[in-house]
C-alpha cells in the first residue's frame, strides 16, 4: 500500500513547488503544523482590492505527500479568493475522509485519492490548504482595519 501512497507523480512534485520563498511583503501569513508528523508549512499571501491572491510565498518541510499538496496548491493559488480557497480546502478534507467521492475542481488532488485510507497522512496533505485559506483570511482582516481606518 505505500506504493501507491508515494507514487511517481506524488515524488515529482514534492520536488517541484512553487512560490518557495517567503514574502518580503506579506499582507497575510499562517504556519500549519501536523502533529502527527510534525509537517509544517507556512504561506504568505498578497491579495488585491478584489480579494483575489495576487502574490504567494511558502515555505515547506513536510513529508512528500505535504510537498506534493503545496506543490498543487501553489500552482493554482494566484488569481484566487477567499472563497475558492475554503471550498477546495473544505472539499479536499472531504474526500480525505471519505465523506466526498471527489476532491473538488482544484486540479491535480485526485493524486491523493490512495491516501484516504490512510488517516495519519490527511493532515500533512491538508496543511498547505489550511494554511493558504487562513493566510488569505488574515490578509482580508488586515485590508478591512485598514479601509476602515481610513
Amino acid at each position: 500500500m505505500t506504493a501507491a501512497l508515494y507514487n511517481p507523480t506524488i515524488l515529482r512534485l514534492a520536488t517541484s513547488i512553487p512560490h518557495h520563498q517567503r514574502l518580503d511583503e506579506a499582507q497575510g501569513s499562517s504556519e500549519r503544523r501536523s502533529p502527527v508528523c510534525g509537517s509544517r508549512i507556512t504561506v504568505d499571501v498578497a491579495m488585491d482590492d478584489a480579494g483575489r491572491v495576487t502574490a504567494l510565498g511558502q515555505e515547506v518541510r513536510a513529508c512528500a505527500l505535504g510537498q506534493a499538496s503545496a506543490a498543487l496548491m501553489g500552482a493554482h493559488a494566484i488569481g484566487r479568493d477567499r472563497a475558492e480557497l475554503e471550498a477546495a480546502r473544505d472539499a479536499l478534507a472531504a474526500f480525505l475522509a471519505g465523506t466526498r467521492d471527489d476532491p473538488g475542481d482544484w486540479p491535480g488532488l485526485e493524486i491523493f485519492a490512495p491516501a484516504r485510507a490512510h488517516s495519519a497522512r490527511h493532515a500533512s496533505i491538508r496543511l498547505a490548504f489550511e494554511a493558504v485559506t487562513e493566510a488569505a483570511a488574515r490578509a482580508e482582516a488586515v485590508a478591512g482595519q485598514q479601509s476602515s481606518a481610513v
